[in-house]
């Protein structure tokens, strides 16, 4: 039966730029969603600077993002098997919020 499964999955051969494998960093994500789709936006918040800008915006299906979800605590949980628990701010102190100012100095005109 099993031989059978593998006969019906099919291969995806995936293409990466050159650039696109740089990557782009991102130390904070929003997202929305609407009744047929889930926006993530990604954005770059750096120290001191009162303005943030989104880096990459990726919309996707609910049922896409719900397999997200599924692949990032897969991978969460063999990162933590191999290097250790990750700690959050939020894990020990629940009503921590993200500080906006990012620790720097207040943006001034």
């Amino acid at each position: 039966m099993e031989d059978n499964n593998k006969e019906n999955e099919q291969q995806i051969n995936v293409e990466l730029s050159e650039e696109m494998a740089e990557g782009v960093y991102s130390n904070l994500a929003m997202i929305a969603h609407s009744n047929s789709e889930f926006i993530l936006d990604f954005i770059r918040l750096m120290p001191g600077v009162p303005r943030a800008k989104v880096k990459a915006r990726i919309i996707i299906t609910p049922e896409h993002a719900k397999r997200l979800v599924a692949a990032l605590q897969d991978n969460i949980e063999k990162y933590e098997d191999q290097y250790g628990l990750i700690q959050s701010n939020h894990d020990t102190d629940p009503s921590f919020n993200f500080p906006i100012s990012f620790g720097g100095p207040g943006g001034e005109a």
